[in-house]
C-alpha cells in the first residue's frame, strides 16, 4: 500500500510520523525545500510526546509513483494547482481523504470523481516549529482517542472506509461519520470561532477561552454558524460527546461561557495556522473559514457581524503582512458587542 501525505507541514509531519512506524510506503510530500531535506535526513521530530521517526519526504516534482492512498492537508487557496496534481498521482482505484479546512469537497469533486473522495475531519492541533519538526499542541490523551473524522460522502458505511479507518487509526482515533458534511460544519464552528479568533487577535485558544470579551464573541460566531448552516439544510453532526447545536440558543450565554471552556481544555494551547500564515507574511485561509459564513449569510439573508469582523480583521493584517494588536482587537469586539 502506498500512502502519500500532500502538504505535510504542522498536521502532515505528525501524521506522517505515526503512519510510518506501521506502513513500509508513506511519502510526506510538500513544497518547503528545507523541511523536506531536513526530514530525510534527520526523521520527523515530533514536539510533545518526543518522539523522532524516519521518513521519506518529497517536493510535489519529485514524485514519480501513484499512490493507494492520498491525505490531502493543503489550504484550500493553493486547489487550483494542487487538485491536478493529485489526480496525477492518483490511482484509479486510489483514495483521495479529503482534510482541509472549511468544506471544500464540492470544488475537490470538479477534479477528481466522487467515487474516489473521502472526506473528514482532523480534530487535533499542530504548530510547525521548523524544519522537519511540528509540535503536538493537542493533550496527548485526547489525541489518541480522538484525532480524526472521516465519512463517505453519502453518509455509507463501506468495507473501504472501515479499512481506511484502521490505517489512519495507527495515527490517533479515527471514527467514521455517517453525516459528512455535518461533520465537516461542526468543525466549522470550532474553526471560524477560535481558529478565526486566534487569527485576529493574535492569540491562543486559550487567550479567547480566559478573556470575557472574546469568549462572548466566539460563542456568537458559533451561533452564526448553526444559523447559516441551518439555513443551508445542513444537520451538524456532534463532535465527540459534545452537541454543539445548543449554541443556537444563547438566552443561558452567561451559563455557556462556564461551560465552554471545560469543553475546549484540550485544545487551550492550539494556535490557528491562520495566524501563523500571519508571522510568515504569507496568505491565509480566511476566505474558506470564516469568510464560508459570511458568504452564506449574505445568501440567506442572516446576519453574520462576527464572523464578518474577524474576516475583515484578518484580510487587513494579511494586507498589511502583519498581525493583529491582541488589545485593540479586544476594543472592537467589545464595541461590536456592547460589552460593558
Amino acid at each position: 500500500m502506498n500512502i502519500a501525505i500532500y502538504g505535510a507541514g504542522s498536521l502532515g509531519t505528525i501524521m506522517g510520523a505515526y503512519l510510518s512506524e506501521t506502513y513500509p510506503v508513506v511519502d510526506l510530500i510538500d513544497t518547503n525545500k528545507e523541511h523536506v531535506a531536513r526530514l530525510n535526513e534527520n526523521g520527523a521530530h515530533v514536539v510533545g510526546p518526543d518522539m523522532t521517526q524516519r521518513v521519506t519526504a518529497f517536493l510535489p516534482e519529485e514524485i514519480t509513483k501513484t499512490y493507494d492512498i492520498v491525505l490531502l492537508l493543503t489550504k484550500q487557496l493553493y486547489n487550483p494547482q494542487v487538485l491536478p496534481a493529485v489526480k496525477a498521482i492518483l490511482k484509479e482505484d486510489g483514495i483521495l481523504v479529503s482534510l482541509q479546512n472549511g468544506v471544500p469537497e464540492e470544488i475537490i469533486r470538479q477534479h477528481i470523481p466522487s467515487e474516489q473522495i473521502i472526506a473528514g475531519s482532523v480534530e487535533f492541533g499542530a504548530t510547525y516549529v521548523g524544519p522537519g519538526q511540528s509540535r503536538l499542541t493537542t493533550d496527548y490523551a485526547f489525541f489518541k482517542k480522538y484525532a480524526l473524522q472521516i465519512g463517505e460522502l453519502d453518509g455509507a458505511t463501506t468495507d473501504r472506509i472501515v479499512r481506511l479507518k484502521e490505517v489512519l487509526d495507527t495515527i490517533g482515533g479515527t471514527e467514521i461519520s455517517d453525516n459528512l458534511p455535518g461533520t465537516k460544519w461542526s468543525k466549522l464552528i470550532i474553526n471560524s470561532a477560535f481558529s478565526g479568533l486566534s487569527a485576529a487577535c493574535n492569540a491562543t485558544y486559550g487567550d479567547v477561552l480566559d478573556h470575557p470579551v472574546l469568549l462572548r464573541a466566539a460563542i456568537h460566531a458559533m451561533k452564526e454558524v448553526l444559523d447559516v448552516g441551518q439555513a443551508h439544510g445542513i444537520e451538524f453532526a456532534r463532535m465527540g460527546e459534545v452537541d454543539f447545536t445548543v449554541y443556537s440558543e444563547l438566552s443561558d450565554i452567561d451559563q455557556k461561557m462556564i461551560e465552554l471552556p471545560q469543553l475546549m481544555n484540550s485544545s487551550r494551547n492550539l494556535e490557528a495556522s491562520m495566524l501563523q500564515d500571519l508571522r510568515k507574511h504569507q496568505p491565509t485561509e480566511i476566505d474558506y473559514i470564516n469568510g464560508v459564513v459570511t458568504m452564506y449569510g449574505e445568501t440567506y439573508g442572516i446576519p453574520t457581524p462576527v464572523n464578518s469582523m474577524i474576516q475583515a480583521l484578518v484580510r487587513n493584517a494579511q494586507d498589511k503582512q502583519e498581525v493583529t494588536d491582541f488589545e485593540q482587537s479586544v476594543e472592537q469586539f467589545k464595541a461590536l458587542l456592547a460589552v460593558k
